[in-house]
């Protein structure tokens, strides 16, 4: 049996990226996950959103909590395979606060006692007061728990520290959690937690842990310190994964996607699979798969004997033991597959815009009786031209009782307004479309059609004045002098005829001249104003920069600039403030930055030095 964990950053996001877009149901990507109990973190959906092929699969027994009050965000789901692990029973949520419709029996629990917040001691926030009510730190969607009679499963997705003020709120989930194992350890009971913990356990599974300046104060961090003493030596749960790997390196479950950190694997473990001692002897093996895209995490897994020999020498079977006798087993009340929308108790939004059962079956044409236009507004009569465009579409009117058919005799349409209908017939509205009148009543006119008949040269048609085809200057001439009687007059005039059409076409030639040369330039010039800016050269490399743009909020939002192009790594220079010299590794990015704007203004000023070097005098 393999037990998979997996943050996938999005349940709607995870399709989109290869090799999951191949597969057409969310079905066939749990199958190709191989696992009989999937865990998924951050399933980034609402109850009201998820689609039925989500929710309930075929095979798998489903199980999801999501935040009360913050859709989209959060978030945490399994995937028991029907045919060889279904629990005993579930629940949602660590505190026990958060019931179904009816609530929960005595016998449908899985603890007896659940951690209260009098008896736990909490970290204040920032005005001095700690939660009375655990169900606040359940309101988030974080925690699944399942019984499974071997062992009882716990997927979690634990709080992130995106600020100060956030750090109470991590650490008393984590109080919680370690209260609740707690617990149910005292009843007997061997725990199992996978999830996104958030937090790194040892120097080892951070990517900068192993330089000086980290690894002297790495478990100074709270969240750490607290991880530390719940793992064992110290504590009671046992990193299972890494007790296969104990000095592997680079084993990281987690990248910065934004630094496109994955490259290097310049990454942390933060995702784990912890588990009682009672259960070290069921678990074969455990890794990580970092092949699997679709996330900024990678799943994690652990494999599961089909059967032990104790040292009494007695045999377990693991499906003994999880109660899987073959018999088919229904899922706990909290499954999917009893919520209303899809046990069919409540009627789903979209089936208000089905259509409805009395709908003509495909192929089939109503008789001309049983159609009868729609008039809206008064009639009136329209030019030829117009009403031979127009079409009355024909609408089904239901039958009422008493009503008689329509006779043979008389046509099928009717262009008279028809009688009102009783009340207890539904008017339809039919919107007649007006495409057909707006096309007759529409006329071509004349001007420009497109951008690019503004740059074109006008035609010689729309700027000349109407003349005579004629082929010859000469031959205009000749018709005009044919019946003057002096003959003197006709060579002066055919000589400043000639001269006359000679500078003319010099004039044109010369305008045609100019207007190409006018033209060529202002092309030049817009290309060279909307000219891509070349990347700068960072310092350290002498290598192309990369540009990017700012999407955090706040007055650079939508901005562009440029960095490094090397890929991140271990070492890479952060800066001054966050990177001592000493410890810079230059084979990864340097600290080379500048906005876009200010290498803009350095290209065209150079173009304009360039320039005025080209017109000086030589």
């Amino acid at each position: 049996m393999r037990i998979l964990s997996w943050n996938i950053n999005g349940i709607r996001t995870l399709p989109q990226y290869h090799p999951w877009n191949s597969y057409k149901s969310c079905q066939a990507i749990l199958e190709q996950l191989q696992a009989d109990i999937i865990c998924f973190q951050e399933m980034k959906i609402t109850r009201s959103a998820i689609e039925r092929d989500v929710a309930v699969p075929d095979t798998y027994a489903s199980f999801f909590s999501f935040p009360i009050n913050k859709g989209g965000y959060s978030g945490v789901g399994v995937y028991a395979d029907a045919r060889t692990a279904v629990p005993l029973k579930g629940e949602e949520g660590l505190s026990g606060k958060i019931q179904p419709k009816p609530q929960l029996s005595a016998d449908e629990q899985i603890s007896k006692s659940y951690p209260c917040s009098h008896e736990m001691k909490l970290l204040p926030d920032e005005l001095g007061n700690t939660p009375s009510d655990l169900s606040v730190l359940d309101a988030e969607g974080r925690a699944i728990v399942l019984d499974f009679g071997l062992f009882v499963l716990i997927n979690t997705y634990c709080p992130n520290e995106t600020s100060d003020a956030r750090l109470p709120f991590k650490m008393n989930y984590h109080y919680m959690l370690q209260e609740r194992v707690r617990g149910l350890m005292e009843e007997g009971r061997e725990v199992l937690v996978v999830g996104d913990i958030n937090i790194c356990a040892t120097p080892l599974d951070h990517c900068d842990g192993n330089l000086a300046s980290n690894a002297s104060y790495f478990h100074e961090h709270p969240a750490r310190a607290w991880f530390h003493s719940w793992l064992d030596p110290t504590g009671h749960m046992i990193d299972i994964v890494r007790r296969f790997w104990p000095d592997r390196k680079g084993m990281y479950t987690c990248w910065n996607t934004k630094i496109s950190a994955r490259e290097t694997n310049y990454g942390t473990r933060v995702d784990y699979i912890l588990v009682t001692h009672g259960l070290v002897p069921w678990v074969k093996h455990g890794d990580i798969q970092p092949s699997l895209k679709g996330s900024d995490h990678c799943p994690i897994y652990i494999d599961l004997h089909d059967s032990i020999t104790l040292d009494s020498g007695v045999k377990l079977h693991l499906r003994d033991v999880m109660q899987m006798n073959g018999e088919k087993r229904e899922p706990p009340r909290i499954a999917a597959k009893y919520w209303e929308e899809f046990s069919g108790k409540q009627t789903l939004l979209s089936t208000f815009f089905s259509k409805k059962g009395g709908a003509l079956p495909s192929g089939a044409s109503p008789s001309p009786a049983e159609l009868t236009p729609v008039v809206t507004g008064p009639s009136v009569t329209l030019p030829a031209e117009v009403s031979t465009t127009l079409q009355v579409t024909p609408v089904r009117l239901p039958n009422t009782s008493g009503a008689s058919s329509t006779s043979s005799s008389q046509p099928p349409y009717s262009s008279k307004q028809t009688s009102a209908p009783s009340p207890s017939q539904k008017r339809k509205l039919l919107t007649e479309p007006r495409e057909s009148m707006r096309k007759a009543s529409k006329k071509v006119k004349k001007g420009q059609t497109s951008l690019s008949t503004f740059f074109s040269q006008p035609s010689a048609s729309q700027t000349l004045p109407h003349t005579p085809s004629v082929s010859r200057m000469e031959d205009v001439l000749v018709i005009l002098h044919a019946d003057t009687n002096p003959d003197g007059y006709i060579a002066s005039d055919y000589r400043m005829a000639l001269e006359l059409s000679n500078s003319q076409e010099k004039i044109v030639s010369q305008s045609c001249a100019s207007a190409t040369s006018s033209s060529s330039h202002n092309k030049t010039a817009w290309s060279q104003l909307l000219a891509p800016v070349q990347p700068p050269k960072c310092l350290v490399h002498g290598e192309p920069a990369k540009e990017f743009t700012v999407h955090k909020p706040g007055p650079n939002k939508g901005k562009n600039f440029f960095i490094c192009s090397r890929p991140v790594g271990p070492g890479y220079d952060k800066g001054k403030a966050e990177r001592l010299r000493e410890e810079v590794d230059h084979q990864y990015r340097c600290n080379f930055f500048k906005w876009s704007s200010e290498v803009k203004k350095e290209s065209l000023k150079q173009k304009d030095r360039s320039s005025v070097k080209s017109d000086e005098p030589t």
